[in-house]
């Protein structure tokens, strides 16, 4: 199982100075680390790919950043979904030219956007035929892609790791397209968090470790034994933990965190590691 960590608990925008993390995630006991990038995080491939060759780590792409005026993949104009498509395009070959072997999130729409009524009939499946061809150019990258499930607070399309299933069954299952899960998204919306995982099978891809304040794994009311022993019944190989470092200036208010579960990156990965190993072993 590969444990990473999300560059958000230590830092809010990934640049050329802050290679170094990769070798300090290394030391920690991390075998991955998770870049969130956007129109709005210049920096240069072939040396993040490099320093995360030399410490040994595994890099996954996320689109954290700025996206594009309208961006959505299920939008209702062909515009929009058009700049989607090309937006994630972009980021899949960067993904490729960083040596990442996953690019994941919320690809299926745009992060934030909640409808407050019934959505249109057809918006899974626009958001379907985008991903369709997003996974055949992702395939022949190399990369995979994984889609992952967010609370109603989030989206309004795919809440449920059930829900990115019958996403990914509208695609045709392509072998690159799988499932990531958060679990502070599934303790909102799911009362049995450890048989979703088990229905999710060999989707999944990974899971994203936090507890349901976004705080670090243990003590809070996430089914751990159960999530993690569920977990091991599925091919997933992934765990990292995400969150945004309260420590940081006004970055996790800007986040929507308002409670101090991060003021050190460091801290929050030695304590989820000491929580997690046993659990995965």
């Amino acid at each position: 199982m590969k444990l990473g960590a999300h560059i958000y608990l230590w830092i809010e925008q990934w640049s050329d100075r802050e290679v170094g993390l990769f070798a300090r995630a290394k030391v920690l006991g991390l075998d991955t680390i998770e870049l969130s990038v956007g129109l709005d995080v210049p920096f240069d491939e072939t040396l993040t790919r490099r320093a995360a060759a030399d410490a040994g780590i595994s890099l996954v792409v996320g689109p954290g950043g700025a996206w594009p005026d309208n961006a959505d993949l299920a939008a209702d104009e062909p515009a929009h979904r058009r700049a989607a498509f090309d937006f994630h395009r972009a980021i899949i070959d960067q993904t490729a030219a960083v040596g990442g072997i996953c690019y994941a999130g919320a690809l299926y729409g745009r992060p934030g956007k909640s409808l407050r009524r019934r959505p249109p009939a057809d918006e899974l499946a626009r958001a379907a035929e985008g991903l369709r061809g997003l996974a055949a150019h992702a395939e022949a990258a190399g990369v995979l892609l994984a889609i992952e499930p967010m609370s109603r607070f989030r989206s309004h399309l795919v809440n449920t790791p059930a829900q990115a299933v019958r996403l990914i069954e509208l695609t045709g299952r392509p072998k690159s397209l799988r499932v990531l899960i958060d679990t502070y998204h599934m303790i909102t919306e799911l009362r049995d968090p450890a048989a979703a995982i088990r229905e999710t099978g060999d989707l999944l891809w990974g899971l994203h470790a936090c507890e349901n304040d976004r705080g670090v794994p243990g003590g809070g009311l996430v089914p751990w034994q159960e999530v993690c022993t569920a977990l091991k019944e599925t091919p997933a190989d992934y765990v990292a933990f995400e969150g945004y470092n309260t420590g940081l200036g006004d970055f996790g208010h800007r986040r929507g965190i308002y409670q101090n579960v991060c003021p050190d990156g460091d801290a929050f990965v030695r304590r989820g590691l000491e929580f997690i190993r046993p659990l995965l072993a």
